[in-house]
């Protein structure tokens, strides 16, 4: 498949995607129009801060499966957009974590000691020791704004420093926050109580201009420093404050606007320590998120679930194999139980007995979601079929119990629209031959694949006669047959294997005879 590279990665993500027996094509001055046309034809595109991943670009991408994002901030690219045209949006969260922590305490230990500063005068000859009184790091506080993975690294390395910790973030436990020594509180004591505020906050609507004026007049004569996103900080507000004494120093990495334009007042302030954009900057973390991403794209591009997907359900990748199994068996059940109800679905159920229910089941109900909806055509995968459950009004409920009789493991789901319902039952023998087992309660034995018919009829002699006597005058050839009843007499149901459409005349003719009770053509694995 195609592999579309916007934004410098290194060679040895490269490597990984030719290897796995992709094409790669970089373009690393794409924008416009042609980027468009580069990207009609990707199955995969990789990016870094550089590409704008627009809802236009999704438009025009028909093949895209998935886009990686070397590295962790995603606010270029749309991720909503994304989700809607079912193209999972991958990071690289862990790759660059120690090298952006790293750069974080390495800006705080140079706006405290004048460092940059120091070494320019001392270059142009100027042996400045008086002018530089620094600040120790040993027994101040540290704000951090946003403990996600870099900002509890920066804590747990500046805390082992002397340095006491206040954290802000909303979405993070107290628990946590204690176990990497940090005090959680609201935002304003963060900023009022710190002596060094370190920001790590994805930029957002809700974080663009966070600290700005007034929130930089908390910190009093204190040091901000910014690696994380630009625009979080409002670089004009900031100078300001630093010209007027109000605060120490800053050491700022990231900018609203990349490269620093010229006439940035941050660059006419000795105070302020810049430099471009290097937090993930090391040969170590741009290796490792290059490889993280391409094997996050070679699994989208085979089916399996992505590691750090964003917006679709991942699996830790220990535990895939043991899932792997039950993801095409939740989809076609879904298949067969949405061809086999009529009217709308309104309701899908998805139960999980036995072994399986030990196990993060969220890629295989989403796999199940999209089996239900693949038949009504609408354009779905296991990333857009939850929320296209949710667009629609579905309700969607997941259950799971470790009993489970006469299988280890089973799979059920079952759509209802409101009246009636569809229950089908599937499991795994001899650990990866899938079966469906159960169908509305009738104990089948049925092979999942290709084309499947359904008869539902009266338990009568001559009935399994009459179906087989119209395929073969219908040219459908039968290729297995698995039958179940309920009582002797009562009504049965039989899943017949076969090599080809059934035509509608044979449906009529069959349906047209008093013990067919109903004839449903089912199919499977993208069959026509």
């Amino acid at each position: 498949m195609k592999v579309l590279v916007t934004d410098p990665i290194a060679d040895a993500g490269l490597d990984v995607l030719r290897d796995a027996g992709h094409e790669v094509e970089t373009g690393y001055e794409l924008e416009g129009d042609a980027l468009l046309e580069a990207v009609s034809d990707a199955n995969g595109l990789i990016v870094r801060s550089g590409t704008e991943v627009t809802e236009e670009v999704l438009d025009a991408a028909d093949e895209l499966a998935i886009v990686g994002r070397a590295g962790i901030g995603v606010d270029n690219i749309d991720i909503d957009a994304a989700k809607d045209h079912g193209v999972i949006v991958a990071n690289a969260p862990e790759g660059n974590v120690r090298a952006a922590a790293e750069h974080t305490v390495a800006m705080t230990f140079a706006t405290a000691r004048s460092i940059p500063q120091a070494h320019i005068r001392l270059k142009n000859g100027e042996w400045a020791k008086s002018d530089y009184l620094g600040t120790e790091l040993n027994g101040k506080t540290l704000g951090v704004v946003g403990l996600g993975r870099v900002g509890q690294e920066v804590a747990k390395k500046l805390d082992s420093l002397g340095m006491d910790i206040v954290a802000y973030d909303p979405y993070i436990s107290e628990e946590r926050a204690d176990r990497i020594g940090a005090e959680l509180v609201e935002f304003e004591p963060c900023l009022e109580r710190a002596d060094f505020l370190t920001v790590h906050t994805p930029l957002t609507p809700e974080t663009e201009g966070l600290i700005s004026e007034d929130e930089l007049a908390l910190l009093g004569d204190g040091y901000l420093v910014n690696c994380a996103r630009g625009g979080v900080v409002d670089e004009d507000a900031l100078a300001a404050k630093v010209e007027d004494g109000t605060l120490a120093g800053a050491a700022i990495d990231v900018f609203a606007e990349e490269p620093l334009p010229a006439d940035s007042p941050l660059l006419e302030h000795d105070d302020i320590i810049v430099t471009p954009h290097l937090g993930a900057s090391t040969e170590a973390a741009q290796e490792n998120v290059a490889t993280s991403t391409a094997k996050q794209v070679n699994a989208a591009l085979v089916g399996e679930p992505v590691a750090n997907a964003l917006n679709a359900p991942s699996i830790d990748e220990s535990a895939f194999p043991r899932v792997e199994p039950y993801i095409d068996l939740a989809e076609t059940a879904g298949k067969v139980a949405a061809q086999l109800l009529e009217g709308r679905i309104e309701d899908i159920e998805v139960v999980y007995e036995g072994d399986i229910a030990d196990e993060d089941v969220e890629f295989v109900t989403a796999s199940a979601l999209k089996g239900v909806f693949e038949p009504l055509e609408w354009q779905v995968n296991a990333v857009n079929a939850p929320q296209i459950a949710e667009d629609r009004g579905v309700d969607v409920t997941e259950s799971k119990t470790r009993q489970a009789e006469d299988f280890q493991s089973l799979v059920s789901v079952t759509v209802s629209n409101g009246d009636d319902e569809v229950s089908v039952d599937g499991t795994l023998f001899a650990g990866d031959d899938p079966r469906i087992v159960r169908i509305d309660g009738y104990r089948v034995d049925a092979i999942p694949h290709g084309r499947m018919v359904i008869a539902r009829n009266t338990d009568e002699p001559g009935v399994i006669g009459l179906i087989g006597s119209v395929m073969g005058k219908h040219d459908v050839n039968i290729a297995g047959m698995f039958n179940a009843r309920e009582t002797i007499g009562g009504e049965a149901l039989t899943v017949y294997n076969v090599d080809s459409e059934v035509p509608a005349e044979a449906k009529e003719e069959l349906e047209a005879d008093e013990r067919i009770i109903g004839i449903s053509d089912i199919t499977l694995n993208g069959q026509a």
